[in-house]
Order: C-alpha cells, then structure tokens, then sequence
C-alpha cells in the first residue's frame, strides 16, 4: 500500500532527528559567561551558536510532530487523503513531503 512504502522513509527520518537533537542539544547548553574563561566577544558569538542550536532543535522536534501525526493517519487508514477535503493527495505530493496532510487545493 502507499502508507506501507512511505513508512520506512518517515521512519528513518524521525530517527535521523532524534539522533540531530542529540547532537545539537550540546551547542545548546548553556554558555560560560566567566570573563576569565573566554573575551566577550567569544562569549557572545557562543550565546549566538547556542540561540540558532535551539532553534533548530524547535524545528526538528515540529518535524518529529509531523512525523508522529502522519503515523497516526497511517494506522488509522486516512494517510494519502487530504485532511480537509478527504481527496487523493497525489503521490508526487507524498515524495516530495510524506508528511503532507492536504492537497495541493486545500493548501492554498
């Protein structure tokens, strides 16, 4: 079926984001603000790494949410139907997004 060839994909895709939050969670921790340590500007450009580390952590973890959403539609048999309309979404739509939840009239 299609949910069963998009599964895998999407499957492998929240893995990949656990294992990038896990990475990104270090760059995320908080910063050294001893003088002694490291100058100010060191420190402010690490503020800044750790301020784009946690929004990218966001993203992913909005993915994550997409990711779990489209596994429920999967399991309840709605997954490749629009949400709003209950249309076909096309399955090009699906391989450019599979977490894709409407179809292309719906969405705009």
């Amino acid at each position: 079926t299609l949910a069963n060839r998009f599964r895998k994909i999407i499957k492998d895709r929240r893995a990949e984001l656990v294992n990038l939050i896990n990475v990104a969670s270090n760059a995320a921790a908080p910063v050294e603000l001893d003088q002694q340590v490291q100058g100010r500007l060191s420190r402010m450009d690490a503020l800044q790494g750790q301020e784009m580390a946690k929004a990218i952590i966001e993203r992913r973890r909005l993915e994550i949410t997409k990711i779990d959403a489209t596994f429920s539609r999967m399991d309840e048999g709605e997954f490749g139907f629009c949400v709003m309309c209950g249309d076909d979404i096309p399955e090009k739509r699906l391989e450019l997004d599979p977490t894709i939840a409407v179809c292309v009239e719906c969405a705009k």
